[in-house]
């Protein structure tokens, strides 16, 4: 019977652990898209000479990474959906305003 109970335990601490790392993940992905937006405003002001393709490329990556994460709660999932989808207006915005510019979006 300890066993069991032992093992309930283990596997309801997992749980949370992958929860609160999740939700880390999440918060960090929030934070760099803003960073990203405040890199590209401070390119399109004039103040950069390179847009900050790397950095928009590693932020892709890392949504990709967490939204293939399979563990998550429902209120993961619609914090993950509100970041994806307010990135993808900001994507949206930076490729027509590189284009109004005459660059293309590599």
């Amino acid at each position: 019977m300890a066993f069991t109970a032992n093992s309930i335990y283990r596997n309801t601490r997992n749980q949370v652990d992958q929860t609160v790392s999740l939700d880390k993940q999440l918060d960090r992905l929030e934070d760099d898209i803003r960073k990203l937006k405040i890199e590209f405003d401070i390119y399109f002001n004039g103040n950069s000479k390179r847009p900050p393709l790397e950095a928009r490329a590693r932020l892709e990556s890392a949504v990709r990474r967490v939204s293939d994460t399979r563990t998550m709660s429902y209120a993961q999932r619609y914090q993950l959906s509100m970041l994806v989808s307010r990135y993808s207006s900001y994507r949206e915005l930076w490729r027509r305003m590189l284009k109004a510019k005459g660059e293309e979006l590599v």
